[in-house]
């Protein structure tokens, strides 16, 4: 599917900033694996197999179901309703967090057990 054809997709919405926003105001344990920005306002949320799950869950509640990753490197789009991956344009930056940021992260709050947390 083409980018046009996306609806609810915002390629100039910028992040929210460089990690979880829910993970950072202490809703959950306050570390994820992998982030996810919604391709529709920029909100950044921790992946599926974080903890706490967040941009799945701002996908469902703000009615966004399009989600992208925000980790170096990668660049497709994931509808939570259809399960369905896209090609999609580029996004305004930045399109990742830091590469100085740790996976998992932040470095201060991720567990020693953390790959037994994962989902």
């Amino acid at each position: 599917m083409a980018h046009q054809q996306i609806p609810g997709l915002d390629p100039t919405a910028t992040p929210s900033g460089t990690g979880c926003v829910e993970c950072l105001a202490g809703d959950g344990p306050g570390w994820w694996f992998h982030l996810r920005r919604c391709a529709a306002c920029g909100h950044i949320g921790c992946c599926d197999s974080s903890p706490a799950q967040h941009g799945t869950k701002h996908a469902r509640e703000a009615g966004h179901p399009l989600l992208t990753s925000f980790e170096p490197g990668e660049d497709w789009f994931w509808n939570i309703e259809t399960d369905q991956y896209y090609e999609g344009p580029e996004l305004a930056p930045p399109t990742a967090h830091p590469a100085s940021q740790s996976t998992p992260g932040p470095r201060d709050k991720v567990p020693g057990d953390w790959e037994r947390q994962l989902h």
